[in-house]
């Protein structure tokens, strides 16, 4: 009979660097994503500056809605790092459904912008690949998918700033590891 315990699985108290990894390139594209649609007002319409961030702002979505698949995916096969010291349930909670919004956000607004640009007729580029329209031609409608997709992105500066603002919250007044778990490890961090 065999009287050796199996010693516990011991789980990392960080995410790991993929996780890290797509989450911070995920945030640089969102700046980025964002920063095109700000700097746009300062150019003259019709300008090639302002003509050349059209693209890039279509692809830059495109590849958030590429990362935010496998990133959604490869977290689903992974566990996630305990919080240290354990929230109380109603954070854990919320935690959960700001993740789950902002999940659905990073999906929802780039296939809106998909959906626009098929419905207004123009080209879906993704640095240099012409993707398929998802629905035929209709201006009326592009029009409203339009407008739906500004709104998603005004309460985007929104969802972002609350989870930032939730990060610094947990690291600087709970001091807990919240915010740590998706930091990148340095050879001096503890």
């Amino acid at each position: 009979m065999n009287t050796s315990i199996a010693a516990p699985v011991k789980h990392s108290s960080r995410f790991s660097s993929i996780s890290i990894g797509l989450h911070w390139l995920m945030v640089v594209l969102l700046i980025v994503v964002y920063a095109t649609v700000e700097l746009k007002g300062l150019f003259p319409k019709g300008s090639d500056l302002r003509q050349a961030l059209k693209p890039l702002h279509s692809g830059l979505g495109i590849a958030i809605l590429i990362l935010v698949t496998i990133r959604i995916a490869y977290n689903a096969l992974q566990v996630t790092p305990a919080i240290v010291p354990k929230p109380p349930r109603w954070q854990h909670l919320s935690s959960k459904l700001m993740h789950y919004v902002l999940y659905l956000f990073l999906v929802v607004v780039p296939v809106v912008g998909w959906l626009m640009l098929s419905a207004k007729g123009k080209p879906i580029i993704f640095f240099g690949l012409d993707l398929p329209a998802l629905i035929g031609p209709d201006r009326a409608f592009g029009k409203r998918l339009e407008n739906l997709h500004e709104t998603l992105a005004q309460a985007g500066y929104f969802l972002i700033c609350l989870h930032a603002l939730a990060a610094l919250f947990h690291h600087y007044i709970v001091r807990d590891n919240t915010l740590v778990r998706m930091l990148p490890a340095l050879k001096n961090r503890k």
